[in-house]
């Protein structure tokens, strides 16, 4: 193999993007360990969906699948924004693992009111979240992130509004 064709294999990944390198690093980080806890969201989403019960199974069900849809819908635009500014996102589900903030939940059992609710609680980190990866980009002049960020903040409230009303005068 020439000299060359080593070299690019080697190369850091560095798309130019007219951004400050510390924009890229800082915005692309912030933008990766969101995109952990939007993985970590879809997979407990698809978890709840998957072993729902009750009096109102279908409802609730249909309820989590398209939530699964909206929060797996964000994955790639979100990981390939950050290699448009010129970053690394995640590679594995060991590194979904290490900057995720959203918990898992394992439990054998959970109440279908309780998994509304904590949904619910986890859709309001997300967009703390999503409010400060705005910020950040607001900081940078980064328009094209922020832009798509605001669409995923007004989709995460409606998740949180959906699973609140749901749950108001239950015990979850």
């Amino acid at each position: 193999m020439d000299q060359q064709v080593k070299s690019r294999r080697t190369a850091a990944l560095r798309t130019p993007s007219g951004l400050s390198a510390d924009a890229v690093t800082d915005i692309s980080a912030a933008a990766t360990g969101v995109l952990a806890d939007v993985f970590a969201l879809y997979l407990k989403t698809k978890n709840f969906h998957w072993h729902m019960s009750g009096a109102n199974f279908r409802d609730y069900h249909l309820l989590l699948d398209e939530h699964g849809d909206q929060l797996f819908g964000m994955t790639d635009p979100l990981a390939e924004r950050v290699r448009k500014l010129g970053g690394g996102t995640l590679k594995s589900i060991g590194d979904i693992a290490r900057r995720q903030r959203i918990q898992d939940n394992d439990a054998e059992f959970v109440h279908p009111h309780e998994m509304l609710a904590e949904l619910r609680e986890d859709n309001g980190t997300l967009i703390a979240s999503l409010r400060a990866l705005h910020t950040l980009c607001d900081d940078f002049g980064d328009v094209a992130t922020a832009s798509l960020v605001e669409n995923w903040i007004d989709e995460s409230e409606r998740r949180v509004w959906f699973l609140f009303e749901t749950t108001r005068g239950t015990n979850g």
